[in-house]
């Protein structure tokens, strides 16, 4: 515990995923005081044409009493 899925669109290079991955470890560990050992970063790429139906639907719209930080776009459901 703590498990960090980044959902994203294909075209990050590993380079930028790796960086990204150390930034959200030393968060997590600063805030949370969490054992470095104990956190997980996973990155799930999600096709542009799919976005709404596999990510936008189930985890941003259907689930906005969870987010912490709302996108600033709606797309046409």
């Amino acid at each position: 515990m703590p498990h960090v899925i980044v959902k994203l669109w294909p075209g990050r290079s590993e380079e930028q995923k790796m960086k990204l991955t150390e930034k959200i470890v030393q968060a997590v560990t600063d805030e949370l005081n969490a054992e470095e050992t104990s956190v997980s970063v996973s990155f799930e790429e999600v096709a542009k044409e799919r976005w709404t139906q596999d990510v936008y639907i189930p985890d941003i719209a259907e689930k906005e009493s969870m987010l912490y930080k709302k996108p600033g776009y709606k797309p046409s459901i």
